[in-house]
């Protein structure tokens, strides 16, 4: 009933895959993926650390900025200065972006089974959760 397809698809290249055009492996790009919501959730944890002082904070930051630079092959994340944040977030909406920024890490490493990422991934959101409940307990 049904002939098969006896022309090349137009969706593939006839010499194959073409040398010129960089291709990634899926370890690679969970790798970049990974290093980039870590390093979002770092600028939050410094925007978060120019508000207030924390050892628990400072040592986040310095965990995540080492978890950022192995995932770049050793180059370190760039980052602002205690003083320097630019926009006017209150404490709250920085700890529920962090929880976010954090949850979307997690997942990423869980599927890339990183374990290191994923322990200080969870224990961010922890950290941030723990932030936000006596504030909502105060709001009510």
């Amino acid at each position: 009933m049904y002939e098969p397809i006896r022309t090349k698809s137009v969706h593939s290249t006839a010499d194959g895959p073409n040398p010129d055009f960089p291709h990634r492996s899926r370890e690679e790009e969970l790798d970049i993926q990974l290093a980039g919501h870590l390093a979002a959730l770092l600028a939050v944890t410094d925007e978060l650390r120019a508000r207030e002082t924390s050892a628990d904070l400072d040592a986040a930051a310095e965990r995540l900025a080492e978890q950022v630079g192995r995932l770049r092959g050793g180059r370190a994340p760039v980052r602002a200065a205690l003083g320097a944040t630019g926009r006017e977030c209150g404490a709250a909406a920085l700890h529920r972006k962090a929880h976010t920024l954090a949850g979307r890490a997690l997942v990423v490493a869980a599927s890339r089974a990183d374990t290191a990422a994923a322990i200080l991934a969870a224990e961010r959101m922890d950290a941030h959760t723990a932030a936000l409940e006596p504030r909502a307990l105060a709001s009510r």
